[in-house]
């Protein structure tokens, strides 16, 4: 349902843009990418914004001025062309247009998109709470109807009952069952356990070569939630150590670190100077802090940030929570808005670190955490980044409960990562900073 609004949006802007400019196709597409970017990077085509008036207007004037700052950076290229009623004219479309369009495109998906109806083959005692969480994500638009664990007998009973007229006429060709004359219960088959779909996997192969569709809750559980729940990771154990194991780095994600550091340290290098005085002047040296972090494959590196509390000694290491009493004064401007990180792009440099990946932990946390919290292991087969996608989409975790669900958005991470979702999550970190979502 999202890739529509997208779509729409990016017509929408160009169509207009080329009246404007005369049928430009050059000026129209790069205003058209600039604004979608900015857009795409405060998260206006997620479901909670679109519901909301409020909340759309203030995303889209905030995407927009992002999209304009991107537009800026090719002025040399259009000077000749755009002039301030560019940006007058796209903004105002933006903010009264798109938040109406996004609105009916919301409602007309909650009113009219047909429910998915699902029997799973699992326990509800074990996997039912996700299967809840994916039901209200997707507005009931998927529905897990029945939970069985299933003999091949009992599976045929259900099937027999629940599908559609033409399905069961189609299996009654075939095996020449008798049907109830009701009306349709069930649109597909979920497996959420192997060791039951393996009890039943000759009739779920008979029912696949009949068109029924038989889904694995691994792919919808990714698709739906962005995160891969520890429980499905052990109900798919298998297929998951494969693909932790796969710890290879793709050429193209170093040289985006190597250029984006580069930048990057030069852009913010007037804000580092500051910060530098400020805490010099505050509470003297040192200016950086430094300690040993676990990098990729769970090997220790320094990894440095401009010091943002007071120098005392503590006994052994704590959350950041724990320690909000000794925030310098600077600290509570730096921290905030991550000027204090950004130290780290050295660590990028270097190659101890990445731009994006899950964030490096101190040394004693990771051994803790390896032996309390299954499948921990599988975040160190990256580099740690800056930014990853467990920071724009999770707070900041203090308590095991909530390290684990944070930790479910690293391993979607490590199973997903490529060069356009590294892109991705470094635009969305912008909306996370300015929103003050997420922990860095």
């Amino acid at each position: 349902m999202r890739k529509l609004p997208k779509i729409i949006d990016i017509i929408i802007i160009f169509a207009i843009n080329l009246l404007l400019f005369k049928y430009n196709w050059y000026i129209s597409s790069l205003i058209s990418i600039s604004l979608f970017l900015g857009f795409y990077a405060f998260r206006t085509y997620d479901l909670d914004t679109m519901n909301s008036l409020n909340e759309s207007v203030i995303r889209i004037f905030a995407g927009f001025m992002l999209g304009s700052i991107i537009l800026l950076m090719f002025y040399p290229l259009i000077e000749k062309d755009i002039s301030r009623y560019t940006f007058i004219h796209n903004m105002a479309i933006a903010i009264i247009i798109f938040p109406l369009i996004h609105k009916t495109e919301y409602k007309l998906f909650e009113k009219h998109a047909q429910p998915k109806r699902y029997l799973v083959i699992g326990r509800k005692n074990e996997i039912g709470h996700i299967l809840d969480e994916i039901q209200q994500k997707t507005l009931n638009k998927l529905q897990f109807v029945d939970y069985i664990n299933p003999s091949p007998i009992r599976l045929e009973e259900l099937v027999k009952d629940g599908f559609s007229e033409k399905e069961k006429n189609r299996i009654n060709k075939i095996i020449n069952f008798t049907y109830k004359q009701n009306t349709s219960k069930y649109d597909a088959i979920l497996v959420t356990d192997p060791k039951l779909e393996e009890i039943v996997k000759d009739k779920l192969e008979e029912y696949k070569t009949l068109g029924i569709p038989i889904e694995h809750l691994p792919n919808i559980a990714e698709k739906y939630l962005k995160r891969i729940p520890l429980e499905v990771i052990e109900k798919f154990k298998e297929y998951y150590s494969i693909i932790f194991e796969n710890d290879h780095e793709s050429p193209a994600k170093r040289i985006l670190d190597i250029i984006g550091s580069s930048i990057a340290l030069i852009i913010f290098s007037p804000f580092m100077l500051l910060t530098t005085i400020l805490i010099y002047l505050e509470d003297g040296k040192p200016i950086v802090f430094k300690q040993e972090r676990v990098g990729k494959n769970e090997q220790p590196f320094t990894m440095h940030k401009f010091r943002s509390m007071k120098n005392v000694k503590t006994d052994g290491p704590k959350f950041a929570d724990d320690e909000k009493d000794r925030i310098l004064k600077v600290g509570k401007i730096i921290r905030p808005i991550r000027i204090d990180e950004t130290l780290q792009f050295l660590n990028i440099l270097k190659g101890d670190m990445s731009i994006v990946g899950p964030r490096p932990e101190q040394i004693p946390f990771v051994k803790q955490f390896n032996k309390q919290i299954p499948y921990y292991y599988a975040r160190h087969k990256v580099k740690p980044g800056l930014t990853g996608w467990a920071q724009i989409m999770y707070k900041y975790a203090s308590t095991e409960e909530e390290i684990r669900k944070k930790l479910s958005y690293d391993l979607y991470y490590v199973k997903n990562r490529s060069t356009l979702f590294d892109l991705r999550i470094i635009l969305q970190t912008i909306e996370t900073v300015l929103w003050k979502r997420g922990a860095m």
